[in-house]
């Protein structure tokens, strides 16, 4: 019974440090994305962050797309010699998985934020 309760605490920390993160994110971009709703203004300090921002979303997408494609084919070689062993499988449809759900995710992003800025300039 022990070990139970134990896990419910862990999963309650990990809920809690999601959500401080994610609306911590959401801070900073809602900050820095769009000052003239904030400032009624763009000064000099947040328009070279906002660049600084566009540089950095920029170099993300072009990395992750090579990023990507490493570790699909690193999980594809793993399965084509894995030699019937099923961790190894199961290791590489997890990598493969993952890869692919955290690209997409990392596109959907780039897509909401390019959608947000063309709805509010």
């Amino acid at each position: 019974m022990n070990i139970f309760l134990t896990n419910n605490k862990k999963l309650y920390k990990r809920k809690i440090n999601f959500k401080t993160i994610y609306i911590s994110i959401l801070f900073i971009i809602f900050t820095f994305s769009y000052p003239k709703l904030i400032f009624s203004a763009d000064p000099k300090l947040i328009s070279t962050l906002n660049n600084a921002f566009e540089k950095l979303e920029s170099y993300l997408v072009k990395l992750s797309t090579p990023a990507a494609a490493v570790a699909v084919g690193t999980g594809v070689f793993m399965k084509k010699f894995s030699f019937g062993d099923e961790e190894k499988i199961r290791t590489a449809k997890r990598i493969i998985r993952g890869s692919l759900f955290s690209y997409g995710f990392i596109l959907c992003i780039d897509l909401v934020l390019a959608l947000m800025k063309t709805l509010l300039s």
